[in-house]
């Protein structure tokens, strides 16, 4: 007689490269959220909130908005200056998140594993708008395009020591949402030479999967899966489109390696004045995690993972 796994998310993480979970938000909080994102989408697309993801830009450094601009993804939700910043600190410091992220970077599921926890990135991605549909290359968030296979299959090995990653990252999806592709398995392999000569935009890798999401589904991935995100445009008098929040957090103790990741999207710039007005054990969790974020510094002269 077979016995169930103790962490079977973890488990399909280490398969895979990614893990479903089906209706991780209860109907209360998924209204909530969709409450507070679209304010928040609002208020960035009316230039209200400059911390945004533009078109046709795919990674940081971000540009303030300016005139003219359309948007793909709200930044810095956790940020003090954030109106709606209460409702996503009570999501991101929840025990319905954390307790998975704890499982998939083997730390124990009650309060002991608490102290090595670390704060990192809370955004919000989005459809643009009038109707411009945008799409992100294939990529690995830490590994560049152009290394050598055996720079690549090092850098894997180095990213996710004895097959563990340093970190978790999610996105939850506030509406259905499809935007997410990748190839599974591939966040423990070098890619074959079809991947590495096909065209950024690639619409039909060999073994690709979309991710299919509902409201309140949520998604665990490997950074170091091949991967990319395709969003459609849609008119904003109408539509409300894609609205998934994306975070990641981290495992205290490992240097550089992953300040460099956290920190080239400036939260450095904010995160000490940053103090959470939650209450109860959430408010000392969200502290205690936001001060091992400032210890890492603030980014500057560490770099950028990818450019583009």
């Amino acid at each position: 007689m077979s016995t169930a796994s103790p962490t079977p998310h973890l488990d399909a993480l280490r398969k895979d490269g990614f893990v479903k979970i089906t209706s991780l938000l209860s109907t209360q909080t998924l209204q909530s959220l969709r409450d507070s994102c679209q304010q928040a989408t609002e208020q960035a697309r009316q230039g209200k909130w400059p911390y945004v993801r533009t078109v046709p830009k795919q990674y940081p450094p971000w540009n303030e908005w300016q005139p003219g601009d359309n948007i793909w993804g709200v930044q810095h939700l956790l940020h003090p200056d954030m109106a709606q910043r209460n409702a996503f600190a009570e999501l991101y410091f929840s025990d319905e998140v954390l307790s998975i992220v704890k499982e998939l970077v083997g730390l124990k599921k009650d309060s002991q594993g608490d102290d090595q926890l670390v704060m990192e990135l809370f955004n919000l991605l989005v459809s643009p708008a009038e109707r411009q549909d945008f799409e992100l290359r294939w990529h690995r968030d830490d590994v560049r395009p152009e290394v050598t296979p055996e720079d690549e299959e090092r850098q894997l090995k180095e990213k996710s020591p004895g097959g563990k990653q340093l970190h978790a990252q999610y996105n939850i999806a506030l509406f259905d949402d499809a935007s997410l592709i990748v190839v599974p398995g591939s966040h423990r392999r070098v890619r074959t030479d079809e991947e590495r000569n096909a065209a950024p935009f690639e619409p039909n890798l060999p073994g690709q999967l979309v991710v299919q999401m509902k409201p309140g589904d949520a998604v665990f991935y490997d950074s170091n899966i091949l991967h990319r995100g395709v969003y459609k445009g849609v008119d904003t008098s109408v539509d409300v489109g894609r609205m998934t929040l994306h975070g990641s957090i981290g495992l205290a103790g490992h240097g550089t390696e992953r300040a460099r990741q956290v920190l080239q999207h400036a939260v450095g710039q904010w995160i000490d004045k940053a103090h959470f007005d939650l209450e109860g054990s959430k408010g000392e969790r969200a502290e205690a995690m936001r001060k091992r974020l400032v210890e890492m510094g603030s980014g500057e002269g560490l770099g950028y993972s990818l450019v583009g």
